[in-house]
């Protein structure tokens, strides 16, 4: 029996005894079973991680311009700005040639969130773009208005497509978080937006930032959680252990601190609030990122693809 431990159990009450080892999951060679993510981390962490930031930014900037805060106003269109646009290279240096994503404007396909995510960015980054520079140069400021408008009400669908992009995947850890992932990323989305306004804006104007990142960063850490418990213990594996596992848990200590420092110490003092929004954008970063490899970690291991689908197979059966 090749040192294999031979079952002695009965087998479909009819007395019989197992007399070969019980079956063990295998796969050829311990090869992947599915074909590794071919998107690169920099590139693409980095891309799932600034477009959060703008699309929340974006979000903060028209509170801030309806309440009268110029500075916040300012730093957050022009936060936003920045934010997809570096994101974009990151994009396009990852499918390698910028022809590809104009290629993927030729169509329009509700069904894939990559064809609608073409679409969103081309409406929304020069809708972003119009909001920063009428704010930095103080022209224009009626036509700067409906661009902010206009940018915020497409932020949040920049902050979350990426979530129903990697969750419309075969990864394991990807696709199996589908329910909360988008949760995840919007709430990661405004704890970053919320950090940034914290270390640009002055503490009498930071309150809308301040109450962002309270409200994002208990929507990310709790949905965070409930996505891990969900998976169970073989698919939400990759959150919990390695060095994916390792960023989460640091993103979520962060998260917590910069949060609740930023809610009550960063009210009154300018340092405690720039520490605490500078803990806050890399919280986010981590979160992203180790979103990121524990995808990548996931489509390595062969049982997390195989195994699900026999459960679920004999579940209906």
């Amino acid at each position: 029996m090749n040192g294999s431990k031979v079952s002695m159990g009965r087998r479909g009450g009819r007395g019989e005894r197992a007399m070969v080892p019980d079956a063990s999951f295998s796969s050829y060679y311990g090869r992947p079973v599915i074909k590794e993510p071919s998107w690169q981390e920099p590139d693409i962490a980095g891309y799932l991680y600034l477009g959060g930031l703008a699309g929340a930014s974006s979000a903060i900037a028209l509170g801030a311009q309806l309440t009268r805060r110029p500075a916040l106003e300012r730093a957050s269109k022009i936060g936003a700005l920045a934010a997809i646009g570096a994101g974009m290279v990151g994009l396009l240096h990852d499918l390698g040639r910028p022809a590809r994503f104009v290629n993927m404007l030729r169509v329009f396909k509700p069904t894939s969130p990559m064809n609608m995510g073409s679409w969103l960015l081309s409406a929304y980054g020069p809708a972003a773009g119009v909001s920063a520079l009428t704010a930095a140069t103080g022209r224009f400021r009626r036509i700067g208005g409906v661009a902010t408008a206009g940018a915020a009400a497409l932020g949040p669908l920049v902050a979350s497509y990426t979530a129903a992009l990697i969750c419309d995947t075969a990864v394991p850890s990807w696709h199996e978080g589908f329910r909360e992932m988008p949760f995840v990323f919007v709430g990661s989305a405004a704890t970053a937006a919320g950090g940034l306004g914290m270390v640009a804006a002055p503490t009498h104007e930071a309150g809308p930032a301040r109450r962002a990142a309270l409200l994002g960063g208990a929507l990310e850490v709790g949905a965070a959680r409930l996505m891990e418990r969900r998976m169970g213990d073989l698919i939400g594996k990759p959150y919990r252990e390695g060095g994916s596992g390792q960023k989460m848990r640091i993103g979520e200590a962060l998260t917590a601190v910069g949060a609740v420092c930023g809610a009550t110490l960063g009210r009154r003092s300018r340092v405690a609030a720039v520490v605490s929004g500078a803990a806050l954008l890399t919280s986010s970063a981590l979160t992203r990122v180790a979103i990121f490899e524990a995808g990548v970690a996931s489509a390595r291991e062969p049982a997390h693809t195989v195994v699900p689908q026999r459960e679920r197979l004999g579940a209906r059966q």
